[in-house]
């Protein structure tokens, strides 16, 4: 008999299909009961066990504090189950805890364990800081203990009623401020040309890639912010450890003498400057709680509930009469975005689908973004003012930092609400125009075609500039400007005079910016939904509604596949599924600032006016 390839292929996929097939229905198969046996478990053990008296809440705060997750519900959950560290610890849930365990009468004391706690923005840190405030006015008390502090983790820490560090542990605090790369040499030695059009004295994004250093104006204004950012910070140490002024920077200043007195010792330096109250081991700290609290038999020591476990038993109600919250955190993109990025259209849909809730009464917008897109940020700004119009009260809590675009997207709220330490205003417009005509020369390369108009080549990056294009980009950025400076002083109640007077690109903390009149007041989170509750007449029993983008099908499905939230959204960029966003993530400076340029480069318009700070928190 003949062999027939094409039917043996078949054949052949036949079987690995059903194979395929079969393997797919038992894995799910056991999947639905594994789901059903933690049900049922759940069910016969009787709910939550109940929470005993002398309980101490242990935080085990690992990763970065942040305010949107950047990763899905179903990698937090594998992450909790698999014992992992937590990528990040969402500021909301952290203080629905602690406020939670004011109140509770079962928690005796709150331990906080900071060594993997990777820190977070000032703004985000103070909130943090008010609410272990809150825990020790109602009578609980409130340990600290660790091997490493660093200044974020030991801001949080001054909290407490007692902080204690390992003998081999150390107290860092080493003030703000840093250096950034300039690539004008750099670029100039590779033939590259970057145009520069802005509007704002301290409009300083693009220093970097057309100086060698930084300019007179930038340096002013960043040491103006970061010596009120510091004045705040150690201020707020040297009370919370009742401290005489000016104690920490005296510290600072002798560290190196202090250490060779104390033989080398980080933790004893710290107990000599009452930064901390004592040296202890792990096992020290657990036998001084146990003394303290009250012994569990089942796990051989102090009784204690952890804090994903204690988060569980604190959820928010789902019905009820609301204020809406919506986060808008990372750069900001004209389109559609995932978790760490804030899409102007996504954002948009976001504001108008709280609008359309009957449930939510009045809306809270958290900013923790530098800018990006002017256009994308007008898309926001935009529809808060719609929803204003439908009569629902609009707050604006800044978060660590709300600049540029993400002052803009604030300017369409009944009342702003700043932190001491929020970076903000950065009122500036900005674009760059990078040409390579150099590395034609170079190479040999020539350009040459017949164009009908000359705007149809008037930006060509192996090409100068054309003047005329110039002129336009810049008679666009300063509409741009205009346009940002007027919508602020009707904002402000103020004029565009008034406002270009602190604008001009310049960055304030939240505390010079209350003085100049860019935000109401200064106050956290809580203030912003308490105001946005009472304009809206809720009263004290209201309900917090976070309104996030709904996962798509696709998402769901990477999602299953091992996929987090903001990788499945990267696959989708790439796959050309979704409009492409700025990359997030930790990546080398130099690497970001080079692909910055490069996404200029391979834009899709002949320019776009950016509203960026290029700031973050110290």
């Amino acid at each position: 008999m003949a062999f027939k390839p094409l039917s043996a292929l078949r054949r052949a996929f036949g079987m690995l299909w059903h194979a395929v097939d079969v393997s797919r229905r038992t894995f799910m198969n056991l999947l639905f009961l594994l789901f059903v046996i933690i049900v049922i478990s759940i069910m016969s053990s009787g709910g939550v066990k109940p929470i005993g008296e002398k309980t101490a809440l242990v935080l085990e705060l690992k990763g970065d504090l942040v305010e949107q997750y950047q990763s899905s519900l179903e990698d937090t959950v594998l992450d909790s189950i698999g014992g992992d560290s937590k990528r990040s610890v969402r500021l909301r849930d952290l203080l629905r805890v602690l406020d939670a365990a004011a109140k509770d009468k079962h928690i005796g004391t709150v331990v906080l364990l900071l060594d993997q706690m990777n820190g977070g923005g000032l703004a985000q840190l103070r909130e943090v800081g008010a609410a272990l405030d809150r825990v020790k006015a109602a009578g609980k008390k409130v340990v600290a203990w660790g091997g490493t502090y660093d200044q974020k983790r030991y801001l949080i820490a001054s909290h407490a009623d007692e902080v204690y560090v390992h003998p081999m542990g150390m107290v860092l605090i080493e003030g703000f401020g840093g250096r950034r790369n300039y690539y004008r040499d750099a670029l100039d030695k590779l033939g590259v040309t970057v145009n520069l059009i802005k509007v704002g004295t301290y409009k300083s994004f693009a220093e970097p890639y057309i100086a060698n250093g930084p300019s007179e104006a930038a340096q002013e204004a960043d040491s103006f912010l970061y010596n009120a950012l510091w004045q705040d910070y150690t201020a707020q140490v040297e009370k919370n450890r009742k401290l005489p002024a000016g104690s920490v920077a005296r510290w600072i200043e002798t560290l190196p003498q202090q250490m060779e007195a104390a033989g080398g010792s980080a933790a004893q330096v710290a107990l000599g400057a009452k930064l901390v109250d004592g040296i202890k081991t792990r096992d020290e700290i657990r036998a001084m709680l146990a003394k303290r609290g009250a012994w569990d038999e089942g796990i051989k020591s102090f009784r204690q509930v952890g804090y994903h476990d204690y988060l569980a038993r604190h959820e928010a109600r789902p019905f009820g009469d609301a204020v809406g919250v919506i986060t808008a955190s990372g750069n900001i993109t004209e389109g559609t975005s995932g978790p760490g990025v804030v899409g102007g259209v996504t954002t948009a849909n976001l504001i108008r689908q709280a609008r359309e809730d009957e449930q939510v009464k009045a809306v809270v917008l958290r900013v923790d973004s530098p800018g990006g897109s002017a256009y994308g940020s007008e898309l926001i700004r935009r529809e808060l003012e719609l929803t204003r119009a439908a009569g629902k009260p609009v707050v604006v809590s800044m978060g660590s930092v709300a600049a540029s675009g993400g002052y803009w997207i604030s300017m369409a709220a009944d009342e702003v609400i700043a932190d001491p330490a929020t970076i903000t205003g950065s009122i500036g417009v900005f674009t760059i125009l990078p040409t390579a005509e150099k590395i034609s020369d170079k190479l040999g390369i020539h350009t040459a075609g017949v164009t009908t108009t000359w705007l149809a080549d008037a930006y060509n990056p192996l090409r100068p500039i054309d003047p005329r294009f110039s002129s336009l980009v810049q008679s666009s950025i300063n509409h741009v400007y205009s346009e940002f400076t007027t919508k602020a002083a009707h904002a402000r109640k103020t004029t565009p005079a008034k406002i270009d007077e602190v604008g001009q690109g310049r960055v304030w903390t939240g505390a010079q910016a209350k003085e100049r009149g860019l935000v109401d007041r200064l106050g956290g989170y809580r203030d912003a939904l308490a105001s946005a509750a009472k304009r809206a007449k809720l009263g004290e029993d209201y309900r917090v509604a976070y309104i996030e983008r709904p996962v798509s099908r696709i998402e769901r499905f990477l999602n299953m596949m091992g996929a987090s939230t903001a990788q499945a959204v990267n696959i989708q960029v790439k796959l050309g599924l979704m409009e492409a966003a700025l990359p997030a993530g930790p990546v080398a400076q130099v690497a970001q600032d080079m692909a910055f340029l490069k996404d200029v480069a391979d834009g899709r318009k002949p320019f776009a006016a950016v509203t960026h700070c290029l700031c973050g928190t110290p």
